[in-house]
């Protein structure tokens, strides 16, 4: 059973102009597709072809480089298109209460995870995760998450932000801090209250 790509689920340009549309049609075709195409070459024959993205990832130490970095791509991918959205929506009930208690108020969440995205060295991503039913911002490396048996701050990822220059060059060039602070006009946080709700 191969794992596939779904189709963007807006069109290319919906997040202008925040993030570009030539961006997206090469972020998630190109490089999303690769990943996607390289975990299925990387699994082919062997006994974890079947397992499901969130059981590779439970188990990702086990695993050789080529289903860690390609599998997380694949996740991590799934996940930030699902949680971005041209609506500039705000985050209400369960989830804006969570937030406020933990982090003070939404720019205070913003905050942490623009520096978190700001100060990852080299390419990764910033998280916002649920670990024993609080909140939690953190960062990992390349394709990793926190889902994974590796990660340092573990939990279920419900928004993510993909700090790898592939996500904003195009148009931020080398400004990554420009970029997280853009990015925040386009999060659907209806997206992001339905996988906190599903991850208590």
């Amino acid at each position: 059973m191969a794992y596939t790509l779904a189709p963007l689920p807006y069109a290319y340009d919906a997040l202008e102009p925040h993030i570009d549309a030539q961006t997206m049609q090469i972020h998630h075709d190109k490089h999303h597709q690769a990943y996607v195409d390289n975990l299925n070459k990387a699994l082919a024959g062997t006994d974890a072809e079947h397992k499901s993205l969130e059981e590779l990832m439970a188990t990702i130490s086990t695993q050789p480089a080529a289903v860690r970095n390609n599998g997380g791509g694949h996740y991590n991918h799934s996940l930030f298109w699902e949680v971005l959205g041209s609506n500039g929506s705000q985050p209400t009930g369960d989830l804006a209460k969570a937030i406020d208690s933990t982090f003070g108020s939404l720019d205070g969440l913003k905050e942490k995870m623009s520096t978190a995205g700001a100060t990852r060295f080299g390419s990764g991503w910033s998280w916002l995760s649920v670990s024993g039913g609080q909140l939690q911002v953190s960062s990992t490396p390349n394709q990793d998450n926190p889902l994974m048996d590796v990660a340092e701050v573990k939990g279920t990822p419900i928004l993510g932000i993909d700090v790898w220059e592939h996500a904003y060059y195009l148009k931020y060039q080398n400004k990554r801090p420009d970029y997280l602070k853009a990015i925040w006009n386009v999060i659907n946080w209806d997206a992001v209250a339905a996988r906190y709700k599903a991850a208590l």
